[in-house]
């Protein structure tokens, strides 16, 4: 939104925009997260979030690889490549989506099932891939102010961290190692991030391209919980969807009754 009096804000002023539309309308605020953090989730609705979380792991590497493919400036790709490798980690060890695959396996879920994709939600798919069509197409800068979502992160993987470990079995060190190491490395992200759009947005176009650009991001994260709500809190699973019973470890998977055992 611009503002009314169409004046270019203070390098302060914008952050403080940026900051407001955090506070308004990042995804620590969906009904979804308060229902996990707060312990009220069932065995499958914390499934059903890790299957469909991991898309959006999944192509958070493939999103700054097709950001770095843009950049001319090479001192940019050098700072911007420590992404992919938070994410993707190394060829034997670390990384995001390997401790996202250890959260599915502490859940019950095949790890491989889960790095398949198979189950993800139409809308989930939808608006994580509009989010890399985003960082693909649009202007570097509205590209970086995108990610700046990580500026509000700390505090929901702080808020996930202890709710879990407060209200479910299966979170530990292990299981959680994915939020515990984003506490380090995200606020490495956000300085640079943040930084560079202060530093670039200096006209009202641009300033009110950033804003929409976080705004546009914030919506993909929101979009995404609407769809687990809507699919399995409120039982209205789509076609294609993660269904309870699929994809599980066999330790998982409950013994049948005994009666159930010995039918014909």
């Amino acid at each position: 939104m611009k503002l009314a009096d169409h004046r270019v804000q203070t390098r302060a002023e914008f952050h403080e925009r940026l900051k407001r539309i955090g506070a308004e309308r990042y995804h620590d605020r969906h009904p979804f997260h308060k229902r996990l953090h707060g312990g009220e989730c069932t065995p499958d609705e914390v499934r059903a979030w890790v299957v469909n979380r991991w898309q959006y792991q999944s192509r958070i590497p493939m999103k700054d690889a097709a950001f770095l493919s843009r950049v001319e400036d090479p001192q940019l790709r050098r700072i911007w490549r420590s992404r992919i490798e938070d994410h993707d980690g190394g060829v034997d060890q670390g990384g995001g989506i390997r401790r996202w695959l250890a959260l599915a396996r502490a859940v019950g879920l095949d790890p491989d099932y889960v790095a398949s994709g198979a189950g993800v939600m139409p809308a989930t798919r939808f608006a994580v891939d509009a989010y890399v069509r985003f960082v693909r197409d649009m202007p570097l800068l509205d590209a970086v102010a995108a990610s700046l979502t990580e500026m509000f992160a700390p505090r929901i993987h702080a808020e996930r961290i202890e709710g879990l470990l407060k209200h479910y079995d299966f979170a530990d060190d292990v299981s959680l190692a994915y939020f515990r190491n984003r506490l380090s490395e995200a606020p490495k992200d956000v300085e640079f991030g943040l930084n560079y759009v202060l530093d670039r947005a200096d006209t009202l176009e641009r300033q009110d391209a950033a804003a929409a650009a976080l705004v546009f991001k914030t919506d993909v994260l929101w979009a995404q919980l609407d769809a687990l709500w809507h699919g399995y809190v409120q039982g209205n699973i789509p076609p294609g969807a993660w269904r309870p019973g699929e994809g599980l470890l066999d330790a998982a998977i409950p013994e049948p009754a005994p009666e159930a055992a010995g039918a014909s």
